[in-house]
């Protein structure tokens, strides 16, 4: 059972500007490479969330001299220049996907004995194609309990280099993590997708963040990455606004006909999830770009059928705005997020339909067909998506209750402070739930 707040519903068009906090990507990207780089990063606009802070904790514990300022939004690290400086570490990364995908391919670059765990969810999900690859590189790693999941054990004697064939149709990041660990191979790696590559802005935005610290892949054919010993170097790098947060504002602007600014964010920002504009202007709304930033203005919204893969974060934006639409809005190609905090096609469909919408839930996606909003408390799963998103819906339906609100601290910890004061409605209480109320995980 968790404590619950009940949205407080409005019926005015919002307007407004916000700046929402570092993107965690992006974040989490630049903390790698920093860590591996020769000399000092200075690092602006740093997401400060459960996210980042195991990412921190963790470099910490594996000999990195970081200074963390959360109220300045700054991070300072002195890198290892490729070479980890303690023989043995265990790392506890909390739900943090991207912290422990990115940290066992670095500790594979180590010499000694590594132990990367998380908490009940982490455990359920899936690293087993990034543990193949970083094998055929050399390594020897392995899950400790034999199902491809964690806890993690890597037993580093540096990597040897050489080719690897990456299965990416679950998650980018195995690929991301590879292509930032491969510069401190002491020989030429080859990194070539099978199958599908999901997500694939994601592995672009980490290809511009190495980049950005002085080092560069070549692509000699599609689906194949070469990258030869190279070191990052030490710089002052600043964090663009998370474009998967901006999709809450800009879906909040689309559902009450309002007009709201993202400042700091660009069509040519290197964050993919920019692209959810596209799709709220193709359901009826009007966009703006200026030197300050991304305007999306509201209008008469109509369903639509979209393929959402690249864009796979904000299909749960996507989905509370559905329900405000005329006509279905259908989307497909996202089967890999089954494997997120939560199965969230499966947790989307089951808390629509308790807000009473009828959905057709397919293996890689679904179907919204809007009906009126029915009052009740919304299960969020451990998953700071599924609550931000619906507290949407709360916003224009008296009655919508989202259970755990605190857990949006893994991305955006004041997420619903911004929301309220952006709509300019008072913070809602958190309430004790009854006895009856539980908040239940999806069968997976």
């Amino acid at each position: 059972m968790h404590p619950f707040i009940e949205i407080p519903s409005i019926s005015h068009p919002v307007v407004g500007s916000i700046r929402p906090p570092g993107s965690k990507s992006i974040t989490n990207r630049a903390l790698v490479v920093a860590a591996l780089a020769d000399g000092t990063s200075n690092l602006t606009g740093v997401l400060d969330s459960q996210d980042t802070r195991v990412m921190l904790d963790s470099l910490g514990r594996l000999g990195l001299s970081v200074t963390h300022n959360p109220a300045a939004a700054t991070v300072e690290i002195s890198g290892c220049a490729g070479h980890l400086r303690v023989p043995h570490a265990r790392l506890w990364l909390e739900n943090s996907g991207t912290s422990i995908r990115f940290l066992t391919a670095l500790c594979a670059l180590g010499r000694g004995s590594y132990h990367l765990d998380g908490n009940a969810r982490m455990r359920e999900r899936p690293l087993g194609d990034l543990i193949d690859a970083l094998n055929q590189l050399g390594a020897t790693t392995s899950c400790e309990l034999g199902n491809q999941c964690p806890p993690v054990i890597v037993e580093g004697t540096g990597l040897r280099g050489g080719t690897a064939r990456v299965a990416s149709g679950i998650s980018s990041q195995y690929l991301s993590a590879l292509l930032m660990a491969a510069p401190g191979v002491a020989a030429t790696v080859t990194l070539a997708v099978a199958g599908e590559l999901v997500s694939e802005p994601y592995v672009e935005m980490t290809l511009r963040v190495m980049e950005s610290f002085g080092v560069s892949a070549t692509r000699p054919q599609a689906g194949h990455y070469q990258i030869a010993p190279q070191t990052y170097r030490g710089r002052c790098y600043d964090i663009e606004p998370d474009a998967s947060a901006a999709s809450y504002f800009f879906a909040l602007a689309a559902i009450t006909g309002g007009r709201v600014t993202v400042e700091g964010l660009s069509r040519s920002a290197l964050q993919g999830d920019v692209r959810f504009v596209d799709v709220l202007v193709e359901m009826g709304c009007r966009l703006e770009e200026s030197a300050a930033g991304i305007t999306l203005i509201g209008g008469p919204l109509r369903g639509v059928e979209v393929d959402m893969n690249a864009i796979s974060d904000t299909a749960q934006t996507l989905a509370a705005v559905a329900p405000f639409a005329s006509g279905p809005t259908t989307i497909h190609n996202i089967a890999h997020v089954r494997h997120k905090e939560t199965d969230r096609i499966a947790a989307v469909a089951t808390e629509l339909r308790r807000l009473g919408q009828t959905v057709e839930e397919r293996p890689d996606g679904l179907t919204i067909h809007p009906a009126p909003i029915q009052s009740a408390t919304v299960a969020t799963y451990d998953d700071h998506r599924m609550a931000m998103s619906f507290a949407l819906i709360g916003l224009k339906s008296a009655g919508v209750r989202i259970s755990d609100p605190g857990c949006t601290r893994k991305t955006y910890p004041n997420y619903f402070q911004d929301l309220c004061r952006l709509c300019g409605i008072p913070m809602p209480a958190l309430q004790s739930p009854p006895d009856s109320l539980a908040s239940p995980r999806v069968a997976e």
